[in-house]
């Protein structure tokens, strides 16, 4: 989808106009991926708007710079209240929020320690991630997940999508909307973008970190509902012929948010359409973000926008 400017954007404690924000062609990040990021959404609700869950992704994003030696000068708090600052500025929700952080203009080489660590964060329109309101159609990704103890899974790192984009783009040049990716070992992994759920008899499975999957804070959410609805969970290594014989199948994530797969390798999930069990979780996640629940687990932080513009 393309990119809707927004009039804000914010870099390094101000706000800078959005054809401002603009970085050299010899900073460290476009030659060695140095960068690491969160996607986040804030939902329109009856009385206002809200951020979903901006601690735990700024806490995401701090883990995330940690991992590779890239110090942050903010707490989660000051970023936090920065993604509140940028979104009132700009008047848009709903929307999606770009909060990224990397190696800028210093020195060449493979050596990041030396170039200065810069952080932004924009928010913009932005619609449905996984196209289809009819389900998902996936396939099996040709390209694994990165191995154990070469790039770590578990930060949110802008050279990880490298591999991403492969999969994405071998999923759609043959005809399917996303792919699903196995670990080295041939296990379930996740999409390119997307944490995955299945469903078999009446038991929600999703694969564990250890299986080069990204601790997705959408998924944790899914987890927490399921489990207060007396859904059983279960956090397990997983053939790739679970796919197959699933009875339900989504996927989880900030951009795709509960998006159910009506079938993988032009197999019917269950009859391809969602599953009682994803719709459950679907309708209660989405009763929570947009506010015809109340926020019984504190989820969202509230933002003032006076003239909210629908993506």
């Amino acid at each position: 989808m393309p990119l809707q400017t927004t009039e804000h954007i914010w870099h390094n404690g101000k706000l800078i106009r959005w054809e401002d924000a603009n970085i050299h062609v010899m900073s460290h990040v476009i030659h060695y991926g140095s960068s690491v990021f969160e996607g986040i959404r804030c939902y329109q609700q009856p009385t206002g708007a809200g951020v979903f869950r901006l601690d735990e992704h700024m806490a995401r994003l701090i883990d995330s710079a940690k991992i590779y030696r890239m110090p942050l000068p903010y707490t989660v708090e000051q970023l936090s209240a920065a993604v509140v600052d940028v979104i009132e500025a700009n008047g848009v929700t709903p929307c999606y929020i770009r909060p990224i952080a990397f190696r800028g203009y210093g020195e060449i080489g493979v050596n990041p320690l030396k170039s200065p660590v810069e952080v932004y964060i924009a928010n913009f329109p932005w619609g449905k991630y996984v196209p289809g309101n009819a389900g998902a159609d996936v396939c099996v990704s040709s390209w694994s997940r990165l191995a154990p103890n070469t790039m770590p899974s578990l930060a949110k790192a802008g050279a990880n999508y490298m591999n991403s984009q492969l999969i994405r783009m071998e999923a759609e040049v043959n005809g399917y909307d996303e792919g699903i990716a196995l670990d080295v070992n041939g296990y379930l992994s996740e999409g390119s973008g997307e944490n995955l759920f299945l469903v078999r008899g009446g038991v929600l499975y999703t694969t564990p970190l250890a299986n080069s999957v990204l601790n997705g804070i959408t998924r944790s959410s899914v987890v927490t509902i399921a489990k207060e609805m007396g859904i059983p969970v279960v956090e397990q290594a997983l053939p790739r012929e679970m796919l197959y014989i699933a009875d339900e199948a989504f996927f989880t994530g900030t951009a795709a948010e509960v998006t159910h797969l009506r079938s993988v390798d032009r197999i019917l999930v269950g009859d391809g359409t969602m599953g009682p069990v994803t719709k459950a979780i679907h309708d209660e996640f989405f009763a929570l973000v947009n506010g015809t629940k109340p926020d019984r687990y504190n989820w969202l932080t509230p933002v003032e926008v006076k003239v909210p513009v629908t993506a």
